[in-house]
């Protein structure tokens, strides 16, 4: 049995960092979170000329996770705990913030001068009260390093970040269980993809136009899914002639309290306090390099 949808929301446009633009799924006034889930943001797509792409300067994180799936351009990151790198299309990065780190995400500099395409998408995935305060850790898997897995007609592919499909499971290592994937469908293609009932879901369709159940999803829409099936479906819209691209995600609800401000996500506000006067003391670092 395929799970229903219970809600279809429209994601909010919006810009972040230095300025560059989003849509966002949630949180918003419609859909405050999908828990574990705390915000998804997708990054563009967005065209810059040289000079003229933006980021994310140093700001800091404390009590979740970030993940960053990067489909077009390239980025440059650092941290307070003297980590770099850069991540370019197809790049992941699965940074646990834990106890606090200071980060940047900047266009990479050979992007910079150039311009061209940025897309992508960034997810806020909640820990758990006894993850807190762990140390961060990153996970950074290169394009050509993350599964993929297609349909036996060839007429889907998925991308498979977090969780397992069609057979393929996931490199990267998650503090609890989580589907994170990148489903492509051609015209005339369908999924079902099982899910463990323990599992909250949603879908974000981020191009072209999707049926779920009886419902018409498009570009920019995003799908709750009831908790009352063991999998989740999905076509391609009749008549298309275009691609379907659809993230799926799906985690065990923590079900704890949230207090939440800014970069920060915690159990009380007395922790949100605290994690303010650890960043403003220095305790979090700074990015000096």
């Amino acid at each position: 049995m395929s799970r229903s949808v219970i809600r279809i929301v429209e994601a909010q446009r919006g810009h972040e960092g230095a300025g560059f633009p989003i849509r966002r799924p949630f949180p918003t006034r419609a859909l405050a979170e999908v828990d574990p889930f705390l915000l998804l943001d997708e990054m563009g797509p967005v065209d810059y000329g040289p000079g003229e792409a933006k980021g994310a300067p140093d700001h800091p994180h404390r009590g979740f996770e970030t993940v960053t799936y990067v489909l077009e351009g390239k980025m440059r990151h650092k941290d307070s705990r003297g980590n770099a790198g850069a991540l370019g299309p197809g790049d992941v990065q699965w940074m646990t913030a834990g106890a606090g780190v200071v980060h940047s995400e900047m266009p990479d500099d050979a992007f910079q001068r150039t311009g061209g395409r940025m897309h992508g998408f960034q997810l806020w995935v909640n820990l758990p009260s006894r993850d807190k305060m762990i140390a961060p850790r990153y996970q950074e898997i290169p394009a050509e390093k993350i599964p993929v897995a297609k349909s036996a007609d060839g007429k889907v592919t998925v991308r498979v970040i977090a969780g397992e499909s069609m057979g393929v499971r996931a490199v990267i290592d998650t503090r609890t269980p989580i589907v994170f994937q990148h489903f492509t469908l051609a015209p005339g293609a369908n999924v079902r993809q099982p899910i463990s009932r323990e599992h909250a879901a949603f879908a974000y369709v981020f191009s072209g136009t999707g049926e779920f159940g009886a419902r018409t999803v498009k570009q920019g829409e995003v799908v709750v899914f009831g908790e009352d099936g063991d999998d989740v479906a999905w076509s391609n819209a009749p008549g298309s002639t275009e691609p379907l691209e659809v993230l799926l995600l799906g985690g065990v609800p923590l079900r704890e309290p949230v207090a939440r401000y800014g970069p920060f996500v915690m159990n009380t506000e007395a922790e949100i306090m605290k994690a303010f006067e650890d960043y403003r003391s220095g305790r979090m670092g700074s990015i000096d390099f």
